[in-house]
């Protein structure tokens, strides 16, 4: 997901989406303790999401004042 679209959602969305990310690292976790996750690359992609989100929701608040 890229920063442009992170943008486009409202609040409602942006809260949802990093609820959602956040399962899906706590999943993604598992998976590797599991040795069940192939694709070791997910971890590191889930985690940059994660910050575009809290960032994109930090901007708002902060033009708020």
């Amino acid at each position: 997901m890229k920063v442009d679209e992170v943008r486009a959602f409202n609040d409602d969305q942006l809260a949802q989406e990093r609820e959602d990310a956040y399962r899906a690292m706590q999943n993604l976790r598992f998976r590797l303790a599991t040795k069940q996750l192939t694709n070791t690359s997910e971890v590191q992609a889930t985690r940059r999401s994660i910050a575009r989100l809290r960032t994109v929701i930090r901007e708002r608040e902060l033009s708020r004042g």
